[in-house]
């Protein structure tokens, strides 16, 4: 994997696809190599699903040669969008397509949990269905596993079939080193310091069915993911247990 991070992208240069990716609202998308375009096994079964295929490929690949009016011009370059997008969703699943979208991760190119208690990690884009134009592009967070529209009105209207439901599990799979620790921590409501009954009661008994899962887990021998988190937890109440002792030394006894 290393091998593919280290290289530079392809010499050839491709004005259409240069063009779309410095495009405003195109920033999650990363450029597919030419190698990839031009082979038509990676392009198996497109031609039904895009309107004049050949010639959105020929736009895609800087060979389109055909004399044609507006109306039919701007025709080409919607399927050409929407030609590549279809075609991205197969490539970053590939070595080479993961590593260049390892980066933009790394970057931080997708944005940031909003989430306070994630602590700003990284976001990937994916999408809720394979099939195109059934639901928009959405963000995943693999602290607290949840999605997050995009911030952007651009981003928003990106179809997820572009990124598919796979590639955000595959990049972790591959690179498990990038897998972030799950997240424990949780907002808990208070009133002038003292837990809300309602919310405090929710939160005993998300605690206790979470603790039950990890048990069950475990007797499986099955890593849970919470692994550094719990000794940090650990390591907080021996503190608390410290200060607590070391108060109570402290204290005089009333005469």
């Amino acid at each position: 994997m290393d091998d593919f991070n280290s290289e530079t992208d392809s010499d050839y240069t491709s004005y259409w696809r240069d063009w779309f990716i410095s495009s405003r609202g195109n920033e999650y998308f990363c450029e597919i190599d030419e190698e990839y375009l031009t082979d038509r096994f990676n392009l198996t079964g497109l031609n039904t699903e895009v309107q004049y295929y050949q010639y959105a490929l020929d736009l895609v690949t800087d060979v389109f040669d055909f004399d044609c009016d507006d109306e039919m011009r701007e025709q080409i370059e919607k399927s050409a969008r929407h030609l590549y997008g279809l075609v991205h969703a197969r490539y970053i699943v590939t070595t080479r397509g993961l590593a260049k979208m390892l980066e933009k991760f790394k970057k931080s190119d997708f944005g940031k949990c909003p989430r306070v208690m994630c602590e700003a990690q990284p976001l990937l884009p994916m999408g809720q269905s394979d099939v195109a134009n059934t639901s928009p592009v959405k963000l995943y967070c693999a602290r607290c596993e949840d999605l997050y529209n995009p911030k952007s009105s651009r981003h928003a209207v990106v179809d997820g079939a572009y990124f598919g439901t796979s590639f955000h599990n595959i990049l972790f799979q591959v690179y498990p080193a990038m897998q972030p620790p799950k997240s424990q921590r949780r907002y808990e409501p208070r009133v002038f310091g003292f837990k809300m009954h309602a919310a405090a009661a929710l939160s005993r008994w998300q605690t206790e069915q979470r603790e039950g899962m990890k048990d069950r887990l475990r007797t499986a021998r099955i890593e849970t993911g919470f692994e550094e988190e719990d000794e940090e937890l650990e390591e907080d109440e021996d503190d608390d247990m410290e200060i607590g002792e070391g108060f109570d030394s402290a204290v005089v006894p009333a005469q």
